[in-house]
């Protein structure tokens, strides 16, 4: 059976695996929740939350976990399963990519963020980002002096964004029950900015030599289909999954998605059409 370490998105923390994980654990699996930096329980400070902070955190918990792992990411977080797999690929069995950022190496999530004009959640950060400036950052996070020195220069203000409370069930959760908007209402927080501006390092001998899925959601309406498949264009997987839901199907449909990751990576592997569908990369 395998072990997964599930990384959730933007704004959220391992609250929001709360449906998945006994599933997974009644499946027979181990299932293991992460508080990336500066969300959920961890307090580390919004400039201080890298992307390689960010890695650094995954990987010691991979660390105590005795053989392989599968790595899970939703939205954000692709870009740093995707940093690990670079890092320590022999400790990594596979890596799966939930309606996430794939990401090629030389670029950010930033790059791939502008390009969704359909995406409810781009247009309504506070505070909000132009593309001016946007397209500033990338190009300034692109030479490591200024992306060590500008967190440290920018005021408070500009280190973090949250989303508009207005659009959380209509961009997250509109295909969920009513109780888990409620439940954001509670617990969503800011997001740390530097991780998303940071183009990632990876190489086809390291990152690439690592079994990848994606999960495609075909009603996301934060990574919005166009863009889940543009990736998928550019950084070919071994299969795509796809599920009718939007954009959080741990909470909408918690079943389909655990049998997804239950057979994604056995030789063969099908998934029950009354789940979800499947179609080959």
């Amino acid at each position: 059976m395998a072990t997964f370490v599930l990384l959730h998105g933007s704004f959220h923390a391992a609250w929001n695996w709360h449906k998945l994980v006994p599933l997974l654990n009644a499946a027979g699996h181990q299932a293991i929740a992460l508080d990336l930096p500066g969300h959920g329980a961890d307090r580390t400070k919004p400039r201080e939350a890298s992307l390689d902070r960010c890695v650094d955190t995954v990987l010691a918990a991979v660390a105590r976990i005795e053989g392989p792992v599968i790595l899970v990411a939703h939205s954000r977080n692709g870009i740093v399963i995707s940093q690990a797999a670079e890092r320590q690929p022999q400790r990594i069995a596979g890596l799966v990519y939930l309606a996430a950022y794939l990401v090629p190496d030389g670029k950010s999530m930033m790059e791939y963020a502008l390009l969704d004009k359909e995406s409810l959640v781009v247009r309504n950060v506070i505070p909000a980002l132009s593309e001016a400036r946007a397209a500033r950052l990338i190009r300034w996070f692109k030479r490591p002096l200024l992306r060590w020195l500008v967190p440290r220069l920018l005021p408070g203000a500009m280190q973090s964004h949250r989303l508009n409370r207005r659009v959380y069930k209509e961009a997250l959760y509109h295909d969920c029950a009513d109780e888990i908007t409620a439940l954001a209402h509670t617990l969503l927080q800011s997001e740390p900015n530097w991780a998303g501006f940071t183009p990632l390092q990876l190489s086809q001998a390291r990152f690439g030599s690592v079994p990848k899925i994606y999960i495609e959601c075909l009603q996301d309406r934060a990574v919005t289909i166009g863009l889940q498949r543009q990736m998928q264009r550019e950084t070919p997987c071994d299969r795509v999954y796809t599920l009718d839901s939007g954009h959080s199907p741990f909470f909408s449909q918690p079943g389909g998605l655990a049998l997804i990751l239950d057979r994604a990576f056995a030789p063969g592997a099908t998934v029950d059409a009354g789940y979800s569908s499947c179609r080959s990369a």
